[in-house]
């Protein structure tokens, strides 16, 4: 059975955050971890013992704005939110070994229609207007980007999240449902 982390970087929007967040539940991701600054629900919706360091009326507000969208789907999955997504990487080369598969367009990327995806692997997804930054790019195993066909230069992130996670999931020869 494949499984798929779901990271997401300095995704500023809570609303982006919740429709990935229910996109992922539909696509059974195995977990979701937030990094940067990235709004993430209470932790303790994921782990009840976890301590979320935020001032509580934060904490409150976001996980209300982010539930807008996720409609449930932030109580369903297993999530963390680690500070720096550079010691995420180092840790998980030399531990989990875990393929990184940033979705990002750059001269290095591949097609995601061309991609065959490993069985387990993380998929990044970065900040909406600048995407990911070149220095964590780098660390990634693979660099996939959705062919754009009409005169925009990209999707909404959340959109983008539900395109990659379908496409890779077809390579794989896994459905929704």
């Amino acid at each position: 059975m494949p499984e798929i982390t779901l990271l997401m970087h300095n995704i500023r929007s809570t609303y982006n955050v919740g429709a990935i967040m229910r996109t992922a539940e539909g696509f059974g991701v195995r977990q979701i971890i937030f990094s940067g600054y990235t709004p993430y629900p209470d932790l303790r919706l994921a782990d009840p013992r976890s301590i979320d360091p935020r001032l509580p009326h934060i904490t409150e507000r976001l996980t209300a704005q982010i539930h807008k969208t996720a409609l449930g789907a932030e109580t369903m999955l297993p999530f963390s939110y680690v500070v720096d997504i550079h010691q995420w990487l180092a840790e998980n080369a030399s531990r989990e070994r875990l393929p990184v598969i940033a979705l990002e367009q750059s001269a290095s990327s591949t097609e995601l229609n061309t991609f065959r995806p490993p069985t387990r692997f993380a998929l990044l997804l970065g900040e909406e207007v600048y995407g990911i930054e070149p220095d964590i790019l780098a660390r990634c195993d693979h660099i996939v980007e959705i062919p754009m066909r009409g005169a925009k230069e990209s999707f909404n992130v959340s959109v983008a999240a539900g395109i990659a996670l379908y496409g890779l999931c077809f390579s794989l020869n896994i459905t929704p449902g």
